[in-house]
């Protein structure tokens, strides 16, 4: 979630992956979608009869630091970390602690330069946006002000949340794993397969769209105009256009398949362009001018894996080799990557015994790089 936060922050979208459980990949994206707001519309609250270790647990897992508090839906206080900076006793309930006398509240409709002002004035961090009921209806925080004026050009959405997307199969557990990210309020999901002109991927994406109408759906990946018409005739909001480029796969030797980046984006581009839909360039990306290649191709967006797998954010670990810093990288079709759960991307999901696996890609290293903002 940190590169996928980084990503949308400076104008982009990250794409958590799937390989880990459904529950995994939802709490993913909701330390995404739950890392920056305008508004923040469902806030974490606790119950003033809860114990103080429970709240500082739920501040923990959730990196915050103040929680509203509330009893039947109506604002009664708030716990921040300096209600808890010298408590001794956890098993205390919260009531004991909580600041709930002269709490500064607003109703809902209040502007950034409204709430930035009485945030000033106040000497607070954190503002209870309450309706006339005295019901909850929202937070306002200074982190998140703060972060809208340094990041003025970051992907949100609606409710000013950052935009995130979400990597899906084709195995038994599509339909689970998509309702579980829709609910954790993913922005797009991409239907992730090293082959996407295929009978499974199409059905899968024929119910996918059935199922859920309004969720914007990526497909892929493909390289030809007969795969990207047959993608969108299956429903797709975009087409994802790469076999083989990525610099850690190895698609085109071990299977046989696969075609240049460039002519891929071109043909793609002309079928989905009488479509009205938008293409994705995935793969490929090494340098700079490389992105411009595939916009003028045709391509709407480009996908970066190897570009950004250096960073701080990215989920490698730091390795030192011969006096310089690494970070280690790993192909979806990699065998370890496999191993832990990307067989079917490959259809290899039959497959059980490592031994008998067919990688499509490797794992390496990258130099290290440092944060992703400025690198």
């Amino acid at each position: 979630h940190e590169t996928a936060i980084c990503m949308a922050q400076n104008g982009g979208i990250g794409m958590i992956h799937r390989n880990m459980t459904v529950a995994e990949q939802a709490a993913e994206i909701d330390k995404v979608k739950r890392s920056e707001s305008g508004l923040i519309v469902d806030p974490i609250t606790m119950s003033p009869e809860q114990p103080i270790h429970e709240a500082l647990e739920v501040m923990a897992r959730y990196r915050i630091s103040g929680v509203p508090i509330t009893r039947g839906g109506k604002a009664v206080g708030i716990l921040t970390n300096r209600d808890l900076r010298f408590v001794k006793d956890t098993s205390q309930t919260i009531s004991t602690v909580m600041t709930s006398e002269g709490l500064v509240t607003v109703p809902p409709g209040t502007t950034r330069e409204q709430a930035k002002e009485l945030l000033h004035r106040h000497r607070i961090e954190k503002l209870l946006v309450v309706d006339d009921r005295g019901d909850l209806q929202g937070l306002i925080t200074i982190k998140d002000i703060e972060k809208s004026e340094r990041f003025p050009d970051a992907s949100k959405d609606a409710l000013g949340r950052l935009l995130c997307g979400a990597a899906v199969g084709v195995g038994t557990d599509r339909l689970e794993r998509t309702e579980a990210l829709v609910d954790a309020g993913v922005d797009v999901i991409t239907v992730d397969t090293a082959h996407g002109h295929s009978a499974g991927v199409l059905e899968t994406l024929v119910e996918l769209r059935r199922t859920f109408p309004e969720l914007p759906i990526i497909g892929g990946n493909i390289a030809t105009a007969e795969g990207a018409e047959a993608l969108i005739k299956a429903g797709v909001s975009a087409v994802k256009v790469g076999v083989g480029p990525g610099s850690i796969c190895t698609t085109r030797i071990i299977a046989g398949v696969g075609m240049p980046q460039f002519t891929a984006v071109v043909d793609a581009s002309e079928m989905a362009n009488r479509f009205g839909i938008p293409v994705i360039s995935d793969g490929g990306i090494k340098y700079s001018g490389d992105v411009v290649k595939a916009l003028a191709g045709g391509a709407r967006t480009v996908m970066i894996g190897s570009l950004f797998a250096g960073t701080d954010e990215s989920p490698g670990e730091v390795v030192l080799y011969q006096g310089r810093s690494y970070k280690v990288y790993r192909g979806m079709g990699s065998l370890g990557a496999m191993a832990d759960g990307s067989r079917d991307r490959y259809f290899q999901a039959e497959v059980h015994q490592e031994d008998k696996l067919v990688p499509e890609g490797i794992e390496g290293r990258v130099p290290y790089r440092g944060d992703l903002t400025n690198s």
